[in-house]
């Protein structure tokens, strides 16, 4: 792989805002960390305040890292929706023109499932279920059992002509006011006219429903003639988390207390995120290897670059006590310690500390596949 990346969040906004600490000097030195020590080449901002994803991105550039500018804005109108990703792109322009060739503008990801007017319901879970209604059952029968069969009969489907419609307002807006190379963060099964970007770029994250076809659902990406990109990849840090894939199944968080706790603070504050009932185990050796397994078999596929998901979650903090430890079900390569009132040990100056994954994927970027990962049974 050329591009050896991981997506770093700025605060995108779902319910509530995803990265409610956001310092400056905090950003350039997990920047900093991020290519010296987990030895990536390139970062995926992503976030819903430009003035943010300005800030992070020009701390990027100033490693020498190669940045994917993302602004995420969801749950909006179409035509607000395009008007914040071209304004967006003027201030990747900027950087851009001083970084030559080291920006690339990302004009936003999985649409289906982020704006409004493509496919029915208010917001991602009701879309979801409204395509699973739709298109993952036959008519009186259960699920398809052949992922490639409903993908296709994904991509066939009428909202596809809506999706291509935006695509091409969209891209035409962007490429009015910026430069560089740019591309959509697509899902495997939207219909995209990859025409009008200049790499065919997915979110692909892998089940156990789909493993035995994770690469031959690659396969037509390559015959398109343009660099392949996983722009995200990841898994969680719970004892079976590989089964589920980044699906709403795979979520063990409690939302409702979640949403509580950092939306409505007056009240919130008597209120502790946790975890969905059930027993969880934490596994950071399970996460450590899959990701490792992910990026081998990636790489041998010939993708041009990888992004992983994710450095930091916030709002996903690890807890001692397995009942609120809401980074097990956390994508990121740390585990990060609330409102920073705790310090790693590994960097003493951050409010988190490396998982197993961080040096997996670490070794990894700097080593190839010649890489040593946990055994099963670390936590």
């Amino acid at each position: 792989m050329e591009l050896k990346g991981v997506c770093y969040d700025s605060g995108s906004y779902m319910a509530f805002n995803w990265r409610p600490d956001f310092d400056s000097a905090t950003v350039r030195r997990e920047l900093e960390i991020i290519r010296k020590d987990l030895h990536c080449n390139a970062v995926k901002i992503t976030g819903l305040d430009i003035g943010r994803l300005a800030t992070s991105a020009r701390a990027a550039l100033e490693q020498g890292l190669e940045v994917w500018f993302y602004p995420t804005i969801w749950d909006r109108a179409q035509a607000t929706t395009l008007a914040h990703i071209a304004e967006a792109a003027k201030e990747a322009e900027k950087l851009n023109r001083e970084y030559p060739d080291k920006v690339v503008f990302v004009v936003g990801g999985e649409f289906t499932l982020f704006i409004n007017g493509i496919v029915e319901g208010k917001n991602v879970v009701e879309r979801m279920t409204t395509i699973s209604k739709r298109f993952g059952r036959r008519n009186g029968e259960a699920q398809a059992a052949d992922p490639a069969e409903a993908v296709s009969r994904l991509k066939a489907a009428d909202h596809n002509k809506l999706l291509g419609s935006f695509l091409r307002d969209v891209a035409h807006s962007v490429r009015q006011v910026f430069q560089g190379r740019v591309t959509y963060a697509s899902l495997v099964w939207e219909s995209v006219d990859w025409g009008l970007f200049d790499y065919v770029s997915l979110d692909y994250y892998r089940a156990e429903r789909i493993k035995d076809r994770y690469v031959d659902m690659l396969g037509p990406y390559f015959e398109i003639g343009k660099p392949v990109v996983i722009t995200e990849l990841g898994v969680q840090t719970y004892e079976g988390a590989e089964v589920n894939g980044a699906g709403l199944g795979g979520n063990i968080i409690d939302f409702k207390s979640q949403f509580i706790h950092y939306r409505l603070p007056l009240i919130g504050r008597f209120v502790r995120p946790k975890l969905k009932a059930g027993k969880h185990v934490r596994d950071e050796s399970s996460q450590a290897r899959e990701l490792v397994d992910q990026l081998t078999v990636l790489d041998n596929t010939g993708v041009h670059g990888a992004f992983v998901s994710a450095f930091v979650e916030q709002t996903k903090p690890y807890d001692d006590d397995p009942r609120y430890d809401l980074d097990m079900g956390s994508f990121s390569l740390v585990k990060y310690h609330k409102g920073g009132k705790r310090r790693g040990a590994t960097y003493p100056d951050m409010p988190w500390e490396p998982k197993e994954s961080f040096r997996a994927v670490a070794d990894y970027y700097a080593n190839g596949a010649n890489v040593t990962v946990p055994t099963r049974g670390s936590r």
